[in-house]
């Protein structure tokens, strides 16, 4: 059974669609930045993550590949067929499972901050567990450090952000927590053949370089790119510096391919 989710649609009705998955604790609107340069071009469907922002939060357990069918009921929904995609993080996750499991229909791939394998997989039951017991104000503490550089931090971008985290359903935190702790799809990167552009900042304690460099590295047509100054959220930090890293790796759609 798949999950309903809330989603938002921006941009022509005739144009080629760019879907967004955003970061575990928080919702569509962290792509805000990204929609207002490029929906000019793209048909972009923004969607919430089960438990976030306005999506349901289904009984459990998560996992990827049941996020990814979400995603892909949603499109369907919509009477979308194929369609280029960009996700931060856990975002960039179900789009590695979409473009492994629905090969036909994902034109190209964007995984800011994300993983073939997310570190420390073992941490993430633990932190599912904090969440359920005292909810997502027991991690908000520890967010600034990982989200954003020192400089950010504070700022009324970083808050709107924050507040995103503390509207999340616990349930929903956790069972997307337990999703990633056993996402892993290494061994299964070289089966992507679309393009292939991997994100990171490069003062990402979550996800370090080395770490998403891993999913350019391991498909067929892949591109790595750090920003600096910036940490896991770094389309909110960077948005300039991501919105056009995003526009040159989708170019290639202006020239005819898709």
């Amino acid at each position: 059974m798949t999950t309903v989710l809330h989603h938002r649609v921006d941009g022509p009705d005739d144009a080629l669609v760019l879907v967004l998955g955003p970061s575990l604790g928080t919702d569509l609107h962290l792509f805000d930045a990204q929609v207002a340069g490029l929906a000019d071009r793209f048909r972009i469907v923004r969607y919430d993550l089960p438990g976030h922002g306005g999506s349901p939060t289904p009984a459990g357990p998560y996992t990827m590949a049941g996020m990814a069918r979400d995603v892909a009921a949603l499109l369907d929904r919509l009477g979308i067929d194929r369609f280029h995609y960009a996700g931060v993080s856990i975002g960039g996750a179900i789009g590695q499972q979409l473009a492994l499991d629905y090969p036909d229909r994902v034109l190209s791939l964007a995984a800011i901050a994300s993983a073939a394998r997310f570190a420390d997989p073992d941490s993430w039951p633990k932190r599912a567990a904090t969440v359920r017991e005292s909810g997502t104000e027991a991690i908000a503490a520890s967010r600034p450090g990982t989200w954003f550089v020192p400089s950010f931090a504070g700022t009324d971008e970083a808050e709107r952000l924050l507040a995103m985290l503390h509207a999340t359903i616990d349930e929903g935190y956790a069972g997307c927590c337990e999703a990633i702790a056993t996402f892993d799809v290494r061994d299964r990167l070289a089966s992507i053949g679309v393009p292939v552009l991997a994100i990171a900042g490069a003062q990402d304690p979550a996800t370090p370089p080395e770490l998403v460099r891993v999913i350019s590295d391991g498909v067929a047509d892949g591109r790595f790119e750090v920003v600096g100054d910036s940490a896991h959220l770094l389309n909110a930090e960077k948005p300039e510096r991501v919105t056009d890293l995003l526009a040159e790796h989708l170019a290639p759609v202006d020239a005819g391919w898709a």
